[in-house]
């Protein structure tokens, strides 16, 4: 499942600044509603509304490869999430990598993300 990326700066600083967040040890979860979602469902050939994600894995964590895998095992822990359970759509997510999660395992990084999301209410019933 291909998602929709964040692609504005301006709308990572607002889910920083204005949205609700959930820490754990490998990543941070921001989230926001989005106000475009109506617009963009609209425009979706399935006419469904969807989330826009953003990742973020600062320098800290390592160089360009190191970053970029980080990268790839969260798009693919959200993924996993997104499988397992309903994740309710319409919002701005953004997930931040933190030191930890540049060595573990995707299955490990969807527990994460699972119990930020748990905190959020994101998971729907």
């Amino acid at each position: 499942m291909k998602f929709r990326a964040i692609c504005e700066n301006h709308l990572y600083a607002k889910a920083y600044s204005k949205g609700r967040r959930a820490v754990t040890r490998s990543v941070a979860v921001y989230i926001l509603p989005d106000y475009a979602a109506e617009r963009l469902r609209r425009a979706h050939p399935q006419r469904v509304k969807v989330n826009r994600i953003g990742l973020t894995v600062t320098k800290k964590l390592g160089g360009a490869v190191a970053r970029n895998r980080t990268k790839r095992i969260l798009r693919e822990a959200y993924r996993q999430v997104a499988r397992e359970v309903r994740v309710k759509t319409g919002f701005l997510l953004v997930i931040a990598a933190r030191e930890a999660a540049v060595t573990m395992k995707s299955t490990e990084l969807a527990k994460d993300l699972f119990s930020a999301f748990t905190q959020l209410g994101m998971i729907a019933s």
